[in-house]
């Protein structure tokens, strides 16, 4: 089988398996598992059969035409290079996990076949964006996966909040596609061709004649996909979705998407400064801001999902200092690790019954009591905080050196201040990121107080697919050495500098979040009596727990986490908050923290600038066709139904009437005929 049938066939079995699971999933549920599965494994294989057929050799490029168009024609094209391969392994192991740890984590849900086969469409579009080679292809897997997140996200949406966050995720990043398909098609007329190679190839040899407009529109709608500043908020509100959709989103696909695309097309963005000074900018927000808003959270998911921006923060900002090698590497990198923490969460909420760090630093046992995630959570959360030898240092001082670069004058046609913008951030965000990693993880395993109810031992399919991630998040930087043969050669090994000043803000934020810990901790904390789903006898411990916990013994993963998410907000106030005075973070941000969990307040700005406005001209609309529109409508209806009332009248069935107004009527006419014969009239 050639290199080019089998990346064509790694698209087409999630696909085809996404059909029929759909299909027979109602009819015949034994088939459901293995549908989901075995589809989706094939195609993981088949990605790493392309990858070592690949290599770095040169780029396969292969293409048919699709259809003419009149003008610009679409074709159904391949291009295959180290991104791409190594792209694509990602996406088919991170969604075999899933697929095996969902079937465990959903076992008793009666929507897990339609669940299923959107997680193998969303796996089937994905790949299809990572491995095609014109930019009309890319956007069917574009907006492919934008319906199929919609879908997942309100996976539970007997929930007003997996409602209103699919809802959410769904026009924010429609919202960032409108200007994204606008800039296709300038791109594309500008270039003459759809095709990836040959726009790359006129703009080396031709340049644009509208290099920054078309950036700043192709930007729009990575900065939705990619959850970037300012339309990165759909992206912590759909954590109400299963935890297995979030580490599929997060970790593989739809996030990683964006990122990919301005890595395809890097020469376009490069060819204007003013694009990307703005690309440094908008990651320097993400990145600080949402690293802060981490460091507030209380839903332990909340705090993994403003994670994910942060870190798309730091490969966008290596895209802005123009290497695209070290942006792609942490996208690897930080997608073995950001799947095992969301997975590892998801085994964390069984086992806790509750997605509050609150009530998980008022338990006593939780690390005994599930030992696999244990283990694997701290060393994600270590790799997470760039600590070494995890995959995250590697990756991460692999953009802080790039920024370097870039900063001192040493990279060609980049702004300097654009690498200063990123180097400064990213070594702030270091520090801010070791720093709600270090309060996750002391709040969740280092709780005092009663046990949790037990829900009983996890299952082996999610246990084990924790320490099949464990693997590359531990090993997968060493790759750095080898990783540039595949890429444009620049090197990803880190420098003295950045990995002295990287490390040391990370030790420094973990500790000072410690001490922190320890400082809050040793206050007496209020008895907050927990309200269960069954009655619970008070404990001696001051340190009871807080809000919600399920205790029901038989809780499914997905039924605890479901629960979880319905009651945080009665127990807490709102969605991400708590009033935790024993949270290291409060104490850490100070006045800022109020703000911080809100998300600084950018829903409300949006809602003021936008929705109410929006919602205000609907309400005026409908003012006007009810008042206006509609009377001219009754009107036209009213006036002859009044006609023919007063006809209805005159219509008494008495001839003798009838004659009578029939002669009058003749006397009318006659005396008329008369005056105007004679001139009367006039």
């Amino acid at each position: 089988m050639t290199l080019t049938t089998t990346a064509v066939l790694a698209p087409l079995l999630p696909f085809l398996g996404a059909v029929v699971g759909l299909l027979l999933g109602r009819r015949s549920p034994g088939f459901v598992r293995p549908l989901a599965v075995l589809p989706t494994l094939a195609a993981a294989v088949l990605t790493v059969t392309v990858a070592v057929g690949q290599g770095g050799g040169p780029a396969t490029d292969v293409a048919t035409r699709l259809t003419p168009t009149g003008s610009l024609p679409i074709d159904l094209a391949l291009h295959i290079d180290g991104f791409a391969a190594l792209i694509g392994v990602l996406v088919g192991v991170v969604a075999t996990c899933v697929q095996i740890y969902s079937t465990a984590y959903l076992r008793d849900d009666p929507r897990y076949p339609s669940y299923a086969a959107l997680v193998s469409l969303f796996t089937s579009a994905m790949l299809l964006v990572v491995y095609t080679g014109d930019l009309m292809v890319l956007l069917v897997g574009w907006e492919v996966m934008g319906i199929c997140s919609y879908f997942l996200v309100g996976h539970y949406w007997e929930t007003e909040a997996a409602r209103a966050a699919s809802l959410k995720a769904f026009l924010v990043t429609k919202l960032g596609d409108v200007p994204f398909l606008f800039g296709i098609f300038a791109l594309a007329a500008d270039a003459g061709t759809f095709r990836i190679t040959g726009i790359l190839g006129h703009v080396a040899r031709d340049g644009l004649h509208h290099p920054t407009l078309i950036a700043l529109l192709l930007l729009a709608g990575v900065a939705g996909k990619s959850a970037q500043f300012p339309l990165h908020t759909w992206l912590p509100d759909a954590m109400a979705g299963p935890t297995p959709v979030s580490a599929l989103i997060h970790a593989a696909t739809m996030v990683a998407a964006g990122v990919y695309v301005v890595a395809r097309l890097l020469p376009v963005f490069a060819a204007s400064a003013a694009a990307l000074v703005v690309l440094a900018v908008m990651a320097a927000v993400t990145m600080v801001g949402s690293a802060l808003a981490a460091l507030a959270q209380d839903d332990i998911k909340r705090v993994l999902a403003y994670s994910t921006v942060g870190q798309l923060g730091y490969m966008t900002g290596a895209l802005a200092v123009g290497d695209r090698g070290a942006a792609v590497f942490h996208l690897l990198s930080h997608g073995a690790f950001k799947a095992l923490l969301f997975l590892g969460a998801g085994v964390i909420i069984h086992a806790a019954g509750t997605n509050s760090l609150a009530a998980m630093s008022r338990m006593g046992g939780l690390a005994r009591r599930i030992p696999d995630a244990f283990w694997t959570v701290t060393v994600a959360l270590l790799a997470l905080a760039a600590i070494p030898p995890f995959a995250g240092f590697f990756s991460k001082e692999a953009v802080l050196g790039a920024a370097e670069h870039a900063a001192t004058g040493h990279a060609a046609g980049i702004p300097g201040v654009a690498g200063w913008t990123v180097l400064i951030s990213g070594l702030l965000t270091a520090l801010l990121t070791a720093a709600y990693a270090t309060r996750l993880w002391l709040l969740t395993f280092c709780g005092t107080g009663p046990e949790a109810p037990d829900h009983g031992p996890q299952p082996r399919a999610m246990t084990a697919v924790l320490w099949v991630l464990f693997l590359p998040t531990v090993g997968f930087g060493l790759t750095a050495t080898f990783l540039p043969a595949w890429f444009d050669g620049r090197s990803l090994t880190p420098t003295l500098t950045t990995s002295v000043l990287g490390t040391g803000v990370a030790l420094v934020g973990g500790l000072i979040t410690y001490a922190a810990w320890r400082h809050t901790s040793a206050r007496p904390s209020p008895d907050h009596r927990p309200a269960t789903s069954r009655s619970a006898a008070p404990s001696a411990s001051t340190r009871t727990p807080l809000g919600v916990v399920a205790v029901a013994e038989d809780a499914t993963p997905a039924l605890a986490e479901e629960l979880a998410i319905v009651t945080h907000p009665p127990a807490y106030g709102d969605a991400a908050g708590a009033p935790d005075p024993a949270d290291p973070g409060r104490l850490l941000l100070g006045p800022l923290h109020r703000h911080a969990a809100a998300g600084f307040h950018l829903d409300a700005v949006y809602s003021a600038l936008f929705v109410r406005p929006v919602r205000a001209a609907a309400e005026l609309v409908r003012f006007l066709d009810r008042a206006v529109v509609d009377t001219y409508v009754s009107g036209a209806g009213t006036a002859p139904r009044w006609l023919g009332a007063a006809v209805r009248r005159a219509q008494t069935g008495n001839v003798q009437t009838y004659l009578g107004a029939l002669l009058a009527g003749a006397l009318v006419l006659g005396v008329a005929a008369v005056l105007v014969a004679t001139g009367t009239g006039a």
